[in-house]
């Protein structure tokens, strides 16, 4: 299993997220490779919680320009975790 903070990269701090954490509900950017389980256990290893589910959303790649340049924006890998009542997060609650 890869480093549990190489799965996790960042808390995601939208107007969603914000709203999805009333009810124990957190998003964070994780490894495009990472599939539930291991989320699942870096997020516990991480924060010392109790995770109850694990939902994930591949975010597709964008096509982007700057003048005359074509490129694209990577695509990347959003997961939506809800703890066990009782458990919070307490890194992302200060934000």
């Amino acid at each position: 299993m890869n480093n549990p903070r190489t799965i996790i990269q960042k808390p995601i701090i939208t107007e969603k997220a914000t709203i999805l954490r009333e009810s124990n509900k957190y998003a964070f950017r994780v490894l495009s490779g990472a599939n539930k389980i291991q989320i699942r256990q870096a997020i516990e290893s991480i924060f010392s919680v109790k995770v109850e589910s694990v939902r994930t959303v591949n975010v597709p790649s964008k096509p982007k320009r700057q003048g005359l340049f074509q490129g694209r924006r990577a695509g990347w890998k959003k997961a939506y975790v809800t703890l066990k009542a009782g458990d919070s997060i307490e890194i992302v609650e200060n934000i």
